[in-house]
């Protein structure tokens, strides 16, 4: 038995608007996540996604598969740059905030990660793509406020 966690993040303009998409599959349970952002990034609703679907989960008795098509989650995490960052406080990275809330949460699970090509026909990519978009195109956007406390005027 295991936990299937699926993501995608999407931004109109990059930084623009923006909105991830999760969705969640234990056995024949299935749970969707989607929310919209005002102004922000594709990399960090990629990563906002894997952090929320994690958060969102109930128990940590089975291994968790997160499957993303976003070679910065992945990477960043199954090449271990992510843990060489935080011995350099981050220095010249981006999405430090989301990066240690990441870090917060991934010691109690035990997790594979797993890339999958996107807009290839993976059903669940796709659905997770148009989950993010219609967030992202949505009338409820919420203020990412670490990244917009970044932006210089």
């Amino acid at each position: 038995m295991k936990i299937e966690i699926y993501t995608d993040g999407a931004a109109k303009g990059n930084p623009g608007r923006g909105g991830y998409g999760v969705l969640l599959r234990f056995n024949d349970v299935v749970k969707e996540i989607s929310e919209g952002f005002r102004m922000t990034t594709n990399n960090r609703m990629e990563l906002l996604a894997v952090i929320v679907g994690l958060e969102s989960l109930k128990t940590n008795q089975y291994p968790v598969h997160i499957f993303s098509d976003s070679k910065y989650v992945i990477d960043s995490i199954s090449k271990r740059w992510v843990f060489n960052w935080v011995k350099t406080s981050f220095k010249g990275k981006k999405n430090k905030d989301l990066w240690l809330r990441y870090l917060a949460i991934h010691p109690k699970f035990d997790l594979v990660f797993h890339w999958v090509k996107g807009h290839a026909g993976h059903p669940e990519n796709e659905r997770c793509d148009v989950l993010a978009v219609n967030a992202a195109e949505g009338k409820i956007l919420k203020i990412d406020e670490f990244y917009e406390s970044q932006i210089t005027v």
